[in-house]
């Protein structure tokens, strides 16, 4: 057999864990029945963001009994966005998917997938479908993207998300881009290439709970209008908005009131609606300006994306040290050069 850490497969699965103990065992179960049908020879790579429960405990074993399960454990909860990137970043297949950990992602749909990456394709994306969702989500989802296309400058579309198979050109885009505020349904779009889309009707969890809020969703759409164009929405930017729809009301207030009953203090009028008109537009840039400051703050520190504590190539024994990171940005195209290299 050859060594699977040199050997290069013809796919490889990145799987984000956080919280994941429950949907593990029938995950593995699933991927081991369907992957040797869709590719001669595959790895999957299950990222532990920094979970509370038995997940890494889990993965230890997962990767035990089956060699083809590699496994990433990140040194605290870093966000998905971060336990995609290292995934993919480890990544060695010519094709690369990604999926969720909960089975809403079916991974039965890859036999459908895999085949429209034929070389003209770079990107195969899979749509769920909203047959089944209730009225208001479904109305509120596509009113956001209608809104969120109208603003961003790539086309982001209902329904797709990180469900995807990559072939090795996009993969390689997507690591050169080294930015640390990362929406990654942005980027994809971002990257460009041919895509291709196939529809699916979604699945329940196979267990556990969504790990999504209500304010992570909320941060989650405002990221993605904030990422991609030069009109930022964060909490602060609408705030100022309330506080001038407040001080017009008010102003407004004011100034039928002294038309009413008159107004002894001339000036008071124009100097309360100009106060607090002015104050409100102020603190409206005040937002916008630390938006893009918190932002252009965090891209200078250049710290890396994600820390790695422990590989299923050196466990809790020993072994050979687990670097803690890995370079992305420009820089990753020397470490790709040399893997190319050291494969041939």
């Amino acid at each position: 057999m050859s060594d699977p850490v040199h050997h290069r497969p013809e796919l490889s699965v990145v799987i984000p864990c956080f919280n994941e103990e429950d949907s593990l065992p029938p995950l593995a179960e699933a991927l081991s029945a369907e992957l040797p049908q869709v590719a001669a020879s595959y790895e999957v790579i299950l990222v532990d963001d920094g979970s509370r429960d038995r997940t890494l405990p889990i993965l230890r074993e997962i990767s035990k009994a089956r060699p083809e399960f590699r496994y990433l454990a990140l040194s605290r909860n870093f966000g998905k966005e971060s336990a995609m990137l290292a995934g993919l970043s480890h990544a060695r297949g010519d094709k690369v998917a990604i999926m969720d950990a909960d089975l809403q992602h079916p991974p039965e749909l890859l036999a459908q997938m895999l085949p429209l990456l034929d070389g003209e394709v770079q990107q195969v994306v899979a749509r769920r479908t909203r047959d089944q969702d209730p009225a208001l989500r479904t109305f509120l989802s596509r009113a956001y993207y209608r809104l969120i296309n109208r603003l961003v400058d790539v086309d982001l579309e209902d329904g797709v998300g990180d469900f995807r198979v990559l072939d090795r050109t996009a993969v390689k885009a997507l690591l050169t881009l080294g930015e640390t505020n990362r929406f990654s349904k942005g980027l994809f779009a971002w990257i460009g290439f041919d895509t291709a889309v196939v529809d699916y009707r979604n699945v329940s969890r196979a267990a556990g709970t969504t790990k999504w809020r209500v304010s992570d969703l909320f941060n989650y759409g405002i990221d993605g209008v904030v990422s991609f164009n030069y009109r930022p929405l964060r909490l602060s930017i609408w705030f100022g908005v309330l506080v001038t729809a407040v001080a017009v009301g008010y102003a407004l207030w004011v100034l039928v009131d002294a038309i009413v009953h008159g107004n002894s203090a001339p000036g008071y009028v124009t100097l309360i609606c100009a106060i607090s008109g002015f104050g409100g537009v102020q603190m409206i840039l005040l937002g916008v300006i630390g938006e893009y400051l918190g932002r252009i703050y965090a891209e200078t520190k250049r710290r890396p994306l994600f820390l790695l504590k422990e590989t299923s190539h050196t466990g809790r024994e020993g072994g050979v040290p687990a670097a803690v990171t890995t370079a992305l940005g420009p820089e990753h195209e020397d470490r790709f050069a040399t893997h190319e290299e050291d494969d041939e």
